[in-house]
């Protein structure tokens, strides 16, 4: 039986190769979190000095990209084995610690490889074996990516919103989510609302709400599911947001002043809304006595 006939025909299949896929591409997640920004900041480092003092250019630079180098162990330089590297079995088996220092490994590892086979298997029971399903998958795994890069640096890298913004059209030419023009539109509206927010607080504080890479988020996100989703996921990213920073607040993680990404709840409002959103609008909807 050919494989993909196999993943229609078998759900159970179909949910552990998605659950396995996830888990791999968690993996390399962690990877692209953790380097992405570092390859960003050797970048624009570099940019200043050709531009500053051209003359102090090194002839040749130590590769940093996604491939080298190899992964070490950040406080031994232990280089990580193959077997050390099996997504979530290694640091179960190794107890979250380096095997050459007994250095603690960061749960965190573990929680994104996790996190990449739910929103994988969450797809599929929601697409079942189609080209959604694969597509989808792609826009949460670049979500979680963009969620934990915002955390920790406060940026929304171009080489991920923008790739993502332009698989959306692509993906809706074959109006496999929303229709051409609705996918248009909501890129066109997704940007322009955020940035229209961002310049009327300029105006009113003299501040910087936001970041373009918001705009970008929302953008490719409008340009995914269509003009007609943008309600929902603001409204959700809204929510999501007030509930974590209350949450922090209380629990002392957080003081007022301190500044909040956004990108993180726009990212989780987007997948929710992507998933969940027509029952979401509908069930809304229902409470206020609207009928579709």
């Amino acid at each position: 039986m050919p494989i993909f006939e196999l993943l229609q025909t078998s759900p159970a299949y179909l949910y552990a190769t998605l659950a396995l896929l996830g888990l791999l591409i968690g993996s390399f997640l962690n990877v692209v979190i953790h380097r992405l920004p570092v390859m960003m900041e050797r970048q624009w480092k570099l940019d200043c000095l050709e531009e500053l003092h051209p003359e102090k250019v090194p002839a040749e630079m130590e590769p940093y990209n996604l491939v080298k180098p190899d992964s070490t162990c950040p406080s031994c330089g232990h280089a990580i084995r193959a077997w050390e590297n099996i997504p979530v079995i290694s640091y179960l088996f190794l107890r979250g610690k380096c095997s050459s220092c007994k250095t603690g490994i960061s749960a965190r590892y573990p929680a994104i490889e996790i996190v990449s086979a739910l929103l994988a298997v969450t797809t599929g029971v929601y697409f079942g074996a189609t080209i959604q399903t694969a597509l989808v998958c792609l826009f949460g795994w670049t979500l979680l990516t963009l969620t934990m890069i915002d955390y920790d640096t406060k940026l929304l890298p171009d080489s991920l919103t923008l790739p993502l913004l332009w698989i959306g059209l692509l993906a809706n030419s074959f109006e496999l989510f929303t229709s051409l023009q609705d996918a248009v539109y909501g890129a066109i509206a997704g940007y322009m609302f955020l940035w229209t927010i961002f310049w009327l607080f300029k105006l009113l504080t003299g501040k910087d709400g936001m970041g373009y890479g918001d705009f970008k988020l929302l953008a490719a996100m409008g340009a995914w599911m269509g003009w007609q989703a943008l309600p929902i996921v603001i409204l959700l990213s809204s929510v999501v947001g007030i509930v974590f920073f209350v949450v922090l607040m209380l629990f002392k993680k957080l003081q007022r002043t301190d500044p909040i990404p956004f990108g993180p709840y726009l990212a989780a409002a987007g997948f929710i809304a992507m998933i969940w959103g027509e029952q979401l609008l509908n069930a809304y909807l229902s409470t206020m006595g609207i009928r579709l």
